[in-house]
């Protein structure tokens, strides 16, 4: 690979246990397995010499590339338009289910829309992050990459000769490389297949055709499921198919992205994991799921988040802010020095070592989440009840100290306002769901630390000499997580406090409708370099707009989003200043946001048009 395609210019295909990343030109260039977590076969959108890739695309000629997903789907479809002939690879995996397993298939296949075009094929997987070259073993009906933990089989698709034929094919130290060249009509292709334990074999077209057909069936009754019908019905739907694909579907877990080291400035070091499940990021999908009627989804994700509240419970902890996907908290940072990282951003890391921070607001979101989901008839059981009680009773002796904040800071422990807001809204919500279900819990000592942690955060989290309510106390810098305050119920849109810290956000923290996180420059995180606009906090402004009755204002802001998306409709975690999507790819809380605030907007929109029409 010469050079590294821009982060937008992927699309994500994935099967409910693992995922991969397309470039427009037709390059895998991440894909790890047998999970989201696991090493990477596939990773050389993080190094391009090392990480290994598999391409297929047109050879030596002049052409451009269009992607789009088959409508309903994650089937990705990246058509190669050139004077001779306009040729269509269509990407997928069959989805897997809920059953544990290490065999995964990605299908390839090519079919020549009209014209002729010769291509080029290129698999060169490399395992454990680039770390192992893998072994290439020719048997008579493929190829099996083996390394010393992982597998790779490659299986042509019957006819072979329409895309590649045996003749073809050249060993190129351990990779295979190929030509072939396709006419008007011809149709060929690869599956391959991780960990299996077959032998290579001529996959028959019509069983590629029986996978495709499932796939694509499978999908368009999941999002048939929906009953969202407001405005904006593209990119929600596209929204929720990207959430679901982020799903480890044996334990109902999300994760936060599919990618690892993605860089939050290009060249800096800001490169976190994110291939894990943040109890804050999923417990605000359950808001986003719920409003498009994924009852299901909610239900397992609950399921997951009680047994994580009985752990924490049980021991008299807090709740860990991240676990893998089967619930583990064995998150151990690594540097992968052998990689040079996306465009030269080092250092590239595995794991993640904010993983025992303090982060007090994930107990309101989780609790926020037992609440919403209460309300659609999600009930906890008795066990998983009194482990919460135990939670927000170490809450209740706990919440008055410093935390790492919702952005992980590196640096010292601070009084985050932030933090304290959703320890105020983690005992409202144990107060709301004690009373309405008559279950028991110390709701008299609850009731007082609440009104406490609302006094200390009016009292210390207000700046008087700024006027607005500010990242830290004892401090004057501003934050956007404080654009939730309004949708959390801790204060009303209307309040004059909320309308100053509202107005002084647009003047500090938003360029041109984006949002900065904050500014860290005034604002010691304990990393160096800066980061670009953050999609989430874009989302929240749009929503804090339009919940002060800024409608206009936030439809502008809202739909001023959608340009920056990729051509896919998917979203990374932020926006650099030149307009180019940068961080982990795609970000989870970028869609749920999406989908929160177009509920929130649309329903607004409606009261608003039905005032006007009973003028």
């Amino acid at each position: 690979m010469s050079e590294y395609p821009p982060i937008e210019d992927h699309g994500l295909i994935g099967d409910l246990q693992t995922a991969a990343l397309v470039t427009c030109d037709g390059t895998i260039d991440w894909f790890c397995a047998p999970r989201f977590d696991s090493p990477s076969i596939f990773a050389s959108v993080l190094d391009r010499e090392r990480g290994g890739f598999f391409r297929i695309a047109p050879h030596e000629t002049t052409y451009v590339t269009k992607q789009l997903y088959l409508p309903g789907t994650p089937i990705l479809i990246t058509r190669f338009i050139s004077a001779d002939g306009v040729a269509e690879v269509q990407d997928f995996m069959p989805v897997t289910g809920e059953r544990v397993t290490d065999v995964h298939r990605l299908v390839r296949m090519v079919t020549m829309v009209r014209g002729s075009m010769r291509f080029r094929l290129e698999c060169r997987p490399r395992f454990d992050y680039g770390r192992e070259r893998p072994q290439l073993e020719r048997h008579r009906n493929g190829y099996v990459f083996r390394g010393s933990s992982a597998s790779l089989t490659f299986n042509p698709v019957q006819p072979v000769r329409q895309l590649i034929a045996r003749e073809d094919i050249h060993l190129e130290d351990g990779d295979l490389i190929g030509f072939g060249t396709l006419n008007q009509g011809d149709t060929g292709g690869v599956v391959l297949e991780t960990n299996s334990e077959m032998e290579p074999r001529a996959v028959p077209l019509e069983e590629v055709q029986g996978m495709f057909e499932w796939t694509r069936d499978y999908w368009r009754r999941w999002v048939e499921r929906s009953r969202y019908s407001g405005r904006w019905r593209e990119m929600v739907e596209r929204s929720a198919i990207t959430l679901k694909l982020m799903t480890y579907a044996p334990t109902g877990a999300m994760i936060a992205a599919p990618t690892a080291a993605l860089p939050e400035l290009v060249g800096g070091t800001r490169n976190w994991d994110y291939r894990y499940t943040w109890v804050r990021d999923t417990s605000f999908s359950v808001h986003a799921l719920l409003g498009l009627g994924f009852t299901e989804e909610v239900s397992r994700y609950m399921d997951w988040l009680d047994e994580r509240i009985r752990d924490a419970g049980d021991h008299q902890a807090p709740l860990k802010i991240m676990y893998r996907v089967d619930g583990s908290s064995d998150l151990h940072e690594e540097v992968l020095d052998h990689l040079e990282g996306y465009r030269g951003s080092r250092p590239v890391r595995i794991g993640n070592g904010a993983a025992d921070q303090l982060q007090l607001d994930i107990h309101g979101e989780a609790l926020y989440a037992m609440h919403v989901a209460d309300e659609q008839g999600i009930r906890v059981s008795h066990q998983v009840w009194k482990s919460t009680v135990r939670l927000v009773d170490w809450l209740c002796h706990n919440w008055d100290q410093p935390d790492a904040g919702i952005w992980e800071s590196r640096h010292h422990p601070r009084d985050y306002t932030f933090g304290r807001v959703m320890s105020w809204v983690a005992l409202d919500r144990a107060i709301r769901l004690a009373t309405r279900t008559g279950r028991p819990g110390d709701i008299s000592c609850w009731t007082t630390q609440r009104n406490l942690i609302y006094d200390q955060v009016m009292a210390r989290g207000y700046h008087r000499g700024r006027g607005s309510f500010v990242q830290a106390y004892d401090e004057n810098v501003l934050d956007a997580a404080l654009l939730a305050m309004p949708s959390v119920g801790f204060v009303t849109p209307s309040d004059p406090m909320w309308r100053r810290t509202l107005d002084a956000i647009e003047r500090e923290l938003v360029s041109d409708s984006l949002v900065h996180r904050y500014d860290p420059v005034h604002s010691p995180d304990g990393l160096p370099g800066h980061e670009g606009t953050f999609n989430m906090c874009t989302f929240w402004y749009a929503e804090a707009l339009a919940r002060s009755g800024r409608l206009d204002d936030a439809r502008l802001t809202f739909e001023k989003m959608f340009t920056f998306s990729n051509h896919l409709g998917l979203y990374a975690e932020e926006i650099a200043a030149t307009g180019e999507q940068i961080g982990n790819y795609p970000q989870a809380f970028s869609h749920l946001a999406l989908i929160n605030t177009a509920l929130t907007l649309n329903d607004m929109l409606e009261v608003e048009a039905e005032a006007r029409r009973r003028q």
